[in-house]
């Protein structure tokens, strides 16, 4: 487990393009044929998922690396969220995946494991800046697959402006679910229907491990098993039931409705419980002039379940013909100061101490930052990379929650469905 409590820096899930590796570390031993040079450089090749924002930063990330390695050129490309894992399960099959790519946790020990990421180890990135509780997330069995860029952490969204228009006080940061409850049910009642208190939020499973983690249940055990009963997940289904079908939560048809845009971003709720790097695609998506963030309700108030979880990592092919290129454009893009200024917190907050200090953070992305500086006490530790088969899990976890806020299934049946998915996938993977 991974302890952030003194790590809290940076904000912004994401990442970007494909470019830069070189400031702070000096490459592995250089394999055959791998040598570039200015007049003739390598080429590598670098993914990552996001928005048209993030691709922006991305390529200037990109740019700012190839001007200070002028020996190797990055190929860069992006897609959104689903369609990327989908393109890295075919890559994967057919031996080719990128020489880097940009990674999320939830499928870090599927490709560890399978052997298809390189070790880390084996190559000179520098780590001296990292927390050192932090570089555990990206291990798998004592090997490294994957340096943390950033970090974010659970938090509700709420737009004040909303709130006062309504004539209801803004929240003060600590909440049990009743009282959360009831405030998502007042919004509704007084917007007359016009604005939702919020989406569902036992549809996500990030809350829902968060909500475990308050009652001392991890969400896995070391042996890759479920670590919670059906009965755990039922209570927590259960635990908006009567809101759902009321003007407290949006309707799973009218969230499809808005997409690809959030109900938030839409104006459509007057909160949302996510990660908190999300901040300026909100302020972007909203028009809002002001949002801002409280911690995530919690029936023990010395016990908010919250952790720092590395919003991605950077990671590299096992199959890559240029590990010397790769690692430079890695510990380039982790550690670099100018990368930190690019990115911001649209990323998460720096992982990197020697990236945090040489980022300002004014405005939107002081708030994220501030944010993770108040809920430091209440922070413990972050889980590793999650059982084989997670990003599987959490997507199933999702559809499901989606059938059962449209009324297709009771939270019994939503139990049982999700139940046999999960057993039969760990079965699978044992």
């Amino acid at each position: 487990m991974i302890n952030r409590r003194h790590f809290l820096t940076t904000v912004a899930v994401g990442t970007a393009s494909a470019a830069a590796l070189a400031a702070c570390g000096t490459g592995s031993s250089t394999s055959a044929g791998e040598t570039g040079s200015a007049e003739n450089p390598v080429t590598i090749n670098y993914t990552w998922w996001g928005n048209d924002d993030r691709a922006e930063r991305t390529r200037k990330a990109i740019a700012l690396f190839e001007e200070k390695n002028p020996d190797i050129k990055v190929n860069g490309n992006f897609t959104d969220f689903a369609g990327y894992w989908q393109k890295r399960a075919t890559e994967a099959a057919g031996g080719g995946l990128p020489d880097v790519m940009q990674w999320d946790l939830s499928y870090l020990r599927d490709y560890g494991q399978r052997n298809q990421l390189l070790d880390l180890g084996t190559v000179n990135i520098n780590t001296d800046a990292f927390e050192k509780s932090l570089l555990p997330s990206g291990q798998i069995r004592g090997k490294t697959y994957g340096i943390p860029t950033s970090t974010n952490a659970f938090a509700v969204y709420y737009d004040p402006a909303k709130l006062a228009s309504l004539g209801i006080a803004e929240p003060d940061g600590t909440w049990t679910y009743k009282e959360f409850n009831d405030f998502l049910a007042e919004v509704g009642a007084k917007s007359n229907g016009e604005i939702f208190g919020g989406t569902d939020y036992t549809g996500v499973w990030w809350m829902f491990n968060i909500w475990l983690r308050q009652n001392n249940i991890e969400a896995f055990t070391e042996d890759g098993k479920l670590g919670f009963t059906k009965d755990d997940m039922k209570k927590w289904w259960n635990q908006t039931a009567a809101l759902r079908g009321t003007p407290a939560i949006v309707s799973e048809e009218r969230v499809t409705q808005l997409a690809p845009k959030s109900p938030f971003g839409s104006n459509v709720t007057a909160t949302e419980v996510t990660w908190d790097n999300f901040m300026a695609g909100y302020l972007a998506d909203s028009g809002a002039t002001e949002l801002k963030l409280a911690p995530v309700p919690s029936d023990d108030p010395d016990n908010l379940g919250l952790f720092l979880k590395p919003s991605m990592l950077m990671v590299a092919s096992a199959k890559t013909k240029y590990k010397d290129a790769a690692a430079r454009f890695i510990d380039f893009m982790v550690n670099d100061p100018e990368v930190g200024q690019i990115f911001k917190t649209s990323r998460g907050v720096p992982a990197s101490k020697t990236q945090r200090d040489g980022t300002t953070f004014e405005g939107t992305d002081k708030l994220v930052v501030d944010y993770e500086k108040s809920i430091e006490q209440y922070l413990k530790d972050a889980p590793e990379p999650p059982i084989v088969g997670f990003g599987t899990l959490e997507a199933s976890f999702k559809r499901v929650a989606s059938d059962l806020n449209y009324g297709k299934l009771t939270v019994d049946g939503a139990a049982d469905a999700w139940f046999k998915e999960a057993e039969d996938l760990i079965k699978q993977n044992a």
